[in-house]
């Protein structure tokens, strides 16, 4: 069964890659994403001064068994990569995130 969450996503300053916050840091995979709460405008607010991250948003989410998979259509093809181009997609530890329904 899969719980609703809300994560935290932005894009990293100095490559533009797709990051996705951990907890304590930044990650390219959306399997290293954790629940944010009430802390999320306190978060944002944070890493935007370190001037390490842009575009942070909270996001919708769902979790289950060590996964997180974004709700909305856009923000699953941000934690995948291109869709035209599967060869420069970001291999995600989720062996199922190619049968995601987009």
């Amino acid at each position: 069964m899969s719980a609703k969450i809300k994560i935290i996503t932005g894009n990293d300053l100095r490559t533009g890659d797709v990051i996705w916050w951990t907890g304590e840091g930044w990650s390219r995979h959306v399997d290293n994403a954790v629940a944010v709460d009430h802390d999320a405008d306190a978060i944002i607010a944070r890493e935007n001064a370190r001037q390490v991250v842009t575009d942070t948003h909270v996001i919708d989410a769902f979790a289950a068994d060590g996964t997180v998979r974004p709700a909305h259509i856009k923000d699953r093809i941000r934690a995948l990569g291109p869709t035209v181009r599967l060869d420069l997609s970001l291999k995600p530890a989720d062996p199922q995130a190619g049968n995601w329904v987009i």
